[in-house]
């Protein structure tokens, strides 16, 4: 089959089969290619769509964008039921099978590295919240009675800032408390920056933005963990997702760093930009 190779993510050889009917990027089945010891992960995907000038153009185009990153990640999903996967960044693209090898073996130290590290370990992210309405989401508040002066008006604004401070307090603390213990019970961590309640849609603000390295044999009793913490302060919100591959562990030079000759766009995320075509 012709086409250009869209590079999902690379791992050890493995025994177990992929599921017989996942499909990757523009539909085509994910295969195999080894070299020394390493698996890349690819599919073959049209020259027309996914060349440096058209992946450009598709990069703005945000339903593409979304499609393609939900058919990258279903892949890279079915891999971590299988092996650990290091997931390349979304539209990682060479020319052919030839371009592809010439990246596992200019990186190859770094993948083996990596590898090694993340083995057996999947990664598990934890968000908290500051609720709205702290304790009571589904009630609007009561209006404030209107001040009488202008004094009582300054009094007014007090309270209301002293209470949000006290709010954001409470929220720091009690995202700090929970980092630390569970980052006790993973191999590493990671915080991100807050997510942007606009882009994100998630109701409240965002306080913990983390992701935990945890080992799979240890994974429950993770869970467990968050899910005991989840009615220990009103007016917070935890929520948790995963079991991932191992994106914020993957590293610089193996997850964020432009390949010789691959195309090399953003990740699970979607914040994505171009690099160079293998020529």
């Amino acid at each position: 089959m012709t086409g250009l190779r869209y590079v999902y993510a690379v791992c050890r050889p493995f025994d177990v089969p992929l599921q017989s009917q996942l499909t990757g990027v523009a539909g085509d089945p994910p295969r195999l290619l080894t070299h020394h010891g390493l698996v890349a992960v690819v599919s073959h995907v049209p020259e027309a769509v996914f060349s440096e000038e058209a992946l450009r153009a598709h990069l703005e185009d945000l339903d593409w964008l979304a499609g393609t990153a939900r058919a990258h990640q279903q892949v890279v999903d079915a891999l971590t039921v299988v092996t650990t996967p290091l997931p390349l960044r979304l539209a990682t693209v060479f020319r052919d099978d030839s371009g592809v090898r010439v990246m596992l073996e200019e990186r190859e130290e770094d993948f083996r590295r990596t590898l090694d590290r993340l083995e057996g370990r999947v990664e598990w992210g934890v968000k908290v919240y500051v609720e709205t309405e702290p304790g009571q989401p589904e009630r609007p508040a009561e209006p404030a009675p209107k001040p009488v002066s202008g004094r009582d008006y300054l009094r007014q604004r007090r309270m209301r800032t002293r209470a949000h401070e006290e709010l954001w307090a409470r929220a720091e603390e009690f995202a700090t408390r929970l980092h630390a213990t569970l980052s006790s019970r993973a191999d590493d961590a990671r915080l991100h920056a807050p997510q942007n309640p606009t882009l994100s849609g998630a109701a409240g603000r965002n306080v913990l933005n983390a992701a935990y390295l945890v080992p799979r044999d240890v994974s429950e009793e993770f869970v467990e963990m968050v899910d005991r913490t989840k009615d220990d302060t009103p007016g917070m919100r935890v929520e948790l997702t995963g079991p991932w591959a191992a994106y914020s562990f993957a590293g610089e030079e193996t997850a964020g760093e432009e390949s010789s000759g691959g195309e090399t766009a953003g990740e699970k995320t979607a914040d994505a930009e171009p690099a160079g075509e293998e020529s």
